[in-house]
């Protein structure tokens, strides 16, 4: 048995499970042999030695990245959606020392590219960051799928996703671009297009790093860097870095593959704002209404036992402890607050913002994601250390004359605030008293939220906010910036906020 430096890939068939379930033996037999005389010849044409065909599974290892890459694409693009061929597959791949003994092989990379494959979408390729650092940069089209936890796998991790030819995948913030008809796309050798305010730019038919790129851009209206994408399939990792250098974006797809996925998203269906208000009287119109406004971010709490802690954003705007599959993280500790994204599609004062990029909040800040725009700002005062405000989805409608209670175990009608139950966002000190917390059962939330905290009332079309927990404090914040804790019950305007643990309700006028 010897170990040295390979690339470890794993295949596998979608559907397979079901195809079993409603196949006799003869069907098996024969799906099975597809199944093999699909994937073997692909993997050996590159090079790749297949070690073990587990059912819908193969393994296979390759001497190079960039040929496991090329083989994986060649499977998924012979099996392309538009081939029709009925099949779809996926595949996760990983680099480094792998013991081989003939018929099957052992090590992290092993392991790694099992998880990873776990993760994949099908009809998508993924692979580790060290097969990034192995492979031929210039000759594999990818991008960055985020930061992902992985089962058995010390720490969060950056995955990679090679992109088929047919294929484009479009971040959230231009397919709502694309959907709103606020992009404008600019072929090489085609007229200077005009391009209205706050649209997104996609340049095609250019070469990354040429004289003509330049000069079309420099020919462009003002855009901000992060509404400005260059499309392109084959990139050199300079030339990727000089691009990405000014904040501005890269669209990994051929032509074909831009024009499928911008079809697809123009004939999506739109959802109409305001559509997620639930008004709790049925019978009246909302007063106004309470919207999720954000994340508070109060000053570590029980800092004799609490060092830190954090919270993960999803591309769907909640916010939870910890989330594999999260965009950004927000991290608090003695020394203050900063950002780390986690995902693409995340931009920070206007500019892309790449996977691992560590932010200090500073009040001010602008921070873009696929849930929408926040911005921070700064408090140090009433417990606070500051606020991300932006709004999301959830809105509740509060009737005339209706009041409404707020919090975790709200009577009804109520607006429920998160109860985060899980310890995976604090870091905690060392010694007995934090051991005890532990095991308590503390969190962040508990700390701040209670079960019934505030209740929110109509009186006339003027906001009252009333304090229903001894201990935990609401904080109205002013649309003026002005933060003060309650401590009867208050007059509001609408454009204010409360602060209510970490988070956020706005008071917003009704929509429609």
């Amino acid at each position: 048995m010897r170990t040295r430096t390979l690339t470890v890939v794993f295949t596998d068939m979608a559907d397979y499970t079901r195809s079993v379930s409603a196949s006799d033996r003869e069907g098996l037999r024969t799906l099975l042999a597809m199944h093999e005389q699909l994937v073997g010849p692909v993997l050996t044409r590159r090079g790749g030695r297949v070690v073990k065909n587990i059912g819908d599974s193969f393994m296979a290892l390759f001497e190079s990245a960039t040929d496991a890459l090329r083989a994986c694409l060649d499977l998924m693009e012979a099996h392309a959606p538009a081939n029709a061929t009925g099949i779809a597959f996926r595949a996760g791949l990983a680099t480094g020392d792998v013991e081989d003994t003939g018929n099957d092989a052992f090590g992290e990379p092993v392991n790694l590219a099992a998880r990873i494959i776990g993760k994949t979408p099908t009809g998508e390729v993924w692979f580790s960051n060290a097969t990034r650092h192995c492979m031929n940069q210039a000759e594999i089209p990818y991008e960055s799928t985020g930061r992902h936890a992985l089962k058995g796998i010390p720490g969060d991790i950056e995955v990679f996703r090679a992109v088929p030819r047919h294929a484009a995948y479009l971040p959230d913030d231009l397919v709502a671009a694309i959907r709103a008809r606020a992009v404008v796309r600019w072929a090489a050798g085609d007229p200077v297009p005009r391009v209205p305010q706050g649209a997104h730019v996609v340049l095609h038919g250019y070469r990354a790093g040429t004289s003509e790129l330049a000069g079309a851009v420099d020919q462009l209206p003002q855009v901000e860097p992060a509404r400005l994408w260059l499309a392109t399939y084959a990139i050199s990792p300079a030339d990727r870095h000089d691009w990405a250098r000014g904040g501005r974006q890269l669209l990994v797809a051929t032509v074909e593959g831009l024009d499928a996925a911008f079809k697809a998203h123009e004939r999506a269906p739109t959802r109409t704002p305001g559509s997620d208000t639930i008004i709790m009287d049925g019978d009246s119109d909302a007063a106004f209404d309470l919207v999720a406004g954000g994340l508070a971010l109060p000053s570590v709490p029980l800092a004799e036992v609490v060092a830190g802690y954090s919270y993960d954003l999803l591309s769907d705007g909640r916010w939870l402890n910890r989330h594999e599959r999260a965009v950004l993280r927000v991290e608090v500790g003695m020394e203050g607050a900063s950002a780390l994204v986690l995902g693409p599609g995340v931009q920070v004062g206007g500019q892309a913002a790449a996977v691992d990029t560590r932010v200090a909040l500073v009040d001010g800040l602008r921070i873009r994601t696929p849930s929408g725009a926040m911005t921070y700002r700064a408090l140090n005062t009433e417990g606070y250390l500051g606020v991300l405000l932006g709004e999301g989805v959830m809105r509740l409608g509060v009737a005339a004359g209706q009041a409404v209670e707020i919090g975790r175990e709200p009577q009804q009608p109520g607006y429920l605030l998160p109860d985060r139950s899980n310890q995976d966002n604090i870091a905690w000190l060392a010694g007995p008293r934090a051991a005890r917390a532990r095991e308590r059962g503390l969190t962040v939330d508990k700390v701040m939220t209670g079960r019934r905290q505030a209740s929110v009332a109509d009186a006339g079309g003027t906001p009252v906010v009333t304090p229903l927990h001894e201990t935990c404090a609401t904080v109205l914040l002013g649309a003026d910036g002005g933060a003060t804790r309650l401590a009867a019950s208050t007059d509001a305007r609408i454009g204010d906020s409360l602060l209510l643990g970490t988070s956020v309700v706005a008071l917003r006028p009704p929509v429609g």
